[in-house]
């Protein structure tokens, strides 16, 4: 049950980054860029060819390809139901949010639609599916920490079973 509610969620998640990049094009690409808070946030739009902070630029099939791949196999893994824990189901939610949200760009434009610009750190320009990514890495990381401290507390109170 949790796995279709995961689609949903995922769905919903594309439809708001589409929406939001669909702004991003109707009202930023005329103007180029837009202040939020003076020195710390502007919205600016961006037309990204590459991957994160423009790595592998003009290699758009590329990323397309690699992207579809990824995606399919994560909503595969998804669906199966092999993920049972909450943690990993969330991250993975997440992951494929915005791998979805950034493979429709480069398939329909050629390129990822970037807008949100912090200008109080040297940072690239990013977007909603982006964020998605980083917050559902961070979620996947730390269920793999936590996975390796229940496994080696599993372990060392099986040895301790094993040797009274």
């Amino acid at each position: 049950m949790l796995r279709w509610i995961a689609v949903l969620v995922i769905a919903a998640l594309v439809a708001a980054d589409q929406g939001l990049k669909f702004l991003a094009i109707k009202y930023l690409q005329p103007i180029g860029s837009f202040p939020v808070l003076d020195g710390v946030l502007q919205l600016s739009y961006v037309e990204n060819t590459g991957a994160a902070f423009g790595i592998f630029r003009d290699h758009t099939t590329l990323l397309t390809v690699f992207t579809a791949v990824v995606v399919a196999g994560g909503f595969v893994l998804l669906v199966s139901g092999k993920l049972k824990d909450r943690l990993a189901l969330a991250a993975a939610t997440l992951i494929l949010a915005g791998g979805v949200g950034n493979l429709i760009d480069r398939a329909a434009r050629g390129f990822v639609v970037d807008y949100i610009e912090p200008l109080f750190v040297e940072f690239a320009v990013f977007n909603f599916a982006d964020m998605l990514v980083c917050v559902g890495a961070g979620l996947l990381v730390l269920y793999l920490l936590l996975d390796l401290v229940r496994e080696r507390r599993r372990a060392k109170k099986e040895t301790a079973d094993g040797s009274v």
